[in-house]
């Protein structure tokens, strides 16, 4: 199944960025391409085969959630720049409301 030519400048506008004459000709070949290996693809024939979203069948891997030692806070906190007390202390990053 043949496909018309791909507007790469239309792509471009969509995705926001600009391309030079160079780039652009190159994406147009590259994007004919991939069209050309799916159009390869539909040709094969899947009847009889499953619908799968990965090729083999996947397992989590989890450790057990235990209780552990963990680093006391004076180490974590020895090397903050800023510090209050106990705490890490960070600059405002949020403005609050303007009346």
């Amino acid at each position: 199944m043949k496909t018309g030519k791909i507007d790469v400048a239309y792509v471009a506008e969509l995705a926001r960025i600009e391309l030079t004459d160079e780039e652009s000709a190159l994406f147009q070949s590259q994007l004919e391409k991939i069209v050309g290996y799916v159009d390869k693809i539909k040709e094969l024939d899947v009847e009889g085969v499953e619908p799968t979203l990965f090729g083999r069948d996947l397992t989590n891997v989890m450790r057990d959630d235990e209780v552990r030692p963990s680093m006391d806070r004076e180490t974590a906190l020895a090397n903050a720049p800023m510090r209050t007390d106990a705490e890490f202390r960070l600059p405002k990053i949020v403005e609050g409301a303007e009346s």
